[in-house]
């Protein structure tokens, strides 16, 4: 391989690391405007069920544990985050797991 590919090859893979998330991160965002409060939440989360999107060779299951709980404290459903199920390839292509959680107390 010439060094001209091997620097464009470089420079695309370090573009798509810059461009992508590497920590977990809880799949909801808000429906801006939304006055009924079932609609207010759009994404596989909810206060009661937290719906975490990570990638388990560079992070801790205890890591993505925690921020389930702290979901369940946060938004008073629980005390702490027990797992229901995981599937994968269903968030970011770098995150690619996604670990839902039922709030329990």
């Amino acid at each position: 391989m010439s060094s001209i590919k091997m620097m464009f090859t470089l420079f695309v893979l370090c573009l798509v690391c810059a461009c992508s998330l590497f920590e977990p991160f809880v799949d909801r965002r808000r429906n801006a405007g939304a006055s009924d409060i079932s609609k207010l939440y759009v994404g596989r989360s909810t206060p009661d069920e937290p719906a975490i999107c990570a990638n388990y060779l560079w992070t801790s299951k205890e890591k993505v544990q925690a921020l389930a709980d702290e979901q369940c404290r946060t938004h008073g459903t629980g005390t702490h985050a027990v797992q229901t199920k995981q599937t994968h390839f269903t968030c970011p292509l770098l995150l690619p797991t996604h670990t839902y959680f039922k709030c329990e107390q």
